[in-house]
This record gives C-alpha cells, structure tokens and sequence, in this order.
C-alpha cells in the first residue's frame, strides 16, 4: 500500500494487510518505522519522499524495526522519547515492558531491529514538525503521541490499538498486558488525549478513527 493522505500535511503507510501496521509522515518526518520484516517495502515507498527525521512513539520492534535501516541509508536523526531512550540505543527492551517481563518481551530482543544512537529525547511541549509531543506513558515508559491543536489531529502510537494485530479483529482495545509496561499508566494517558477532544486519531495498528468514537471507548475504561 503507497502512502495515503488522511489529513493536511498527514499521510500513513500500511506495511502489512489490513492496515495493521502503521507509519506516518507528518511534514518531513516519519513516525515509527514498522518491523525489521517490512524494512525493504517501508525504503521502498520512502525511497523519493524528502525525510529530514525519523521519530519514534515508542521502543517495540514492530515500531523501531527498521529504524536503523532507514536513518542509515537516508542519513537522517533518530528521536524519541526520553525514557525510552536506553532501549533503543542498546537493542534491548526488557525495561519498556512489564515487569517482571513476560515471556514475549523475553524474546522481544531477538525480534527487534538493530540499535541505533538517538540523536534527539523528546518531552512534553517539544515540537516535531507541526506537532507537539505529548508523553503518552504506560505502553512503555517513555512513549509519546503527537498533537496538532489547529485542526486537532492526535497520532497516538499504541496508547490503544484499533485492530488486534494478533487476530485481525477490527475495533478499539487496549494495547496487551504482555507487552505493556503499566496498564493503568497508560489508561490515564487515554483520558489525558481524550481531554484534548480530537478529531481524528491516528493509531499504531487499525484505521484512523473519529475522535468522539475514540472518546467514547475511552469513557468505558475501568478506573484500575
């Protein structure tokens, strides 16, 4: 699938069927990078699209799998957020996932792509592009969603997941207990977007969807 526009200054690629693996461009800067298997589609598509910088939501392999590749081959800067930092430069995520860890961020490492040096930490406020960081805590320490007030665009990573990228199902959920670092963290990271009212929501796996059907789903999230 070519990258596809889905608002002003917005555009997302689907590295897998089914819209369930996800990056986005938002000015010159691509957001996640999909798995160390999508690596030759994701330079491919890429391949004549002007990229001053490459930012990560959050350090899962499904998301930084190809970063390496990618700010490698196009000479371009790795951010991402501050507490996630050590993960991504070392190759090793067992201090982003739940603790003790469970046995698939055990095997997270082996299924990751190459490390690589960040060049910029990101926290709440910071710009990229556009759009302002927001530390989105919970999925992993230092995750992050990007916010554009001025037609309130959120690109959320993996805060929450509108397609289970185990099963396919379609629909809001939120992200897997194994491979999240606390639970009720990032539920309080789901009201704090929510509170911002957005209009569209851009996620990490599943079709973009409305903000108010978004905000919905998040009302009916437990409290603990």
């Amino acid at each position: 699938m070519s990258l596809s526009r889905v608002a002003p200054g917005v555009l997302r690629l689907s590295l897998l069927p089914l819209d369930n693996l996800n990056v986005y461009v938002i000015g010159n800067v691509l957001v996640d990078s999909g798995a160390v298997f999508t690596r030759r589609q994701l330079l491919s598509e890429l391949a004549s699209y002007p990229l001053e910088a490459h930012v990560l939501t959050h350090a899962h392999p499904d998301h930084q799998g190809s970063s390496h590749a990618l700010c490698t081959e196009r000479g371009i800067p790795l951010w991402c957020g501050a507490r996630d930092r050590d993960a991504v430069e070392s190759g090793s995520f067992q201090s982003v996932g739940p603790q003790p860890p469970s046995l698939i961020m055990h095997m997270a490492d082996h299924l990751a792509g190459p490390a690589h040096e960040v060049s910029r930490t990101l926290r709440d406020g910071d710009s990229v592009a556009d759009f302002e960081v927001l530390e989105t805590p919970g999925h992993t320490p230092g995750h992050i969603s990007l916010w554009r007030s001025k037609d309130r665009v959120l690109v959320l990573g993996d805060v929450a997941f509108n397609r289970n990228p185990v099963d396919f199902r379609p629909g809001l959920r939120e992200p897997f207990r194994s491979v999240t670092w606390n639970l009720a963290v990032n539920r309080e990271s789901a009201r704090r977007v929510t509170d911002l009212r957005p209009s569209l929501v851009c996620f990490g796996h599943g079709q973009p969807a409305y903000g108010a059907r978004f905000a919905e789903w998040v009302s009916r999230l437990p409290d603990h």
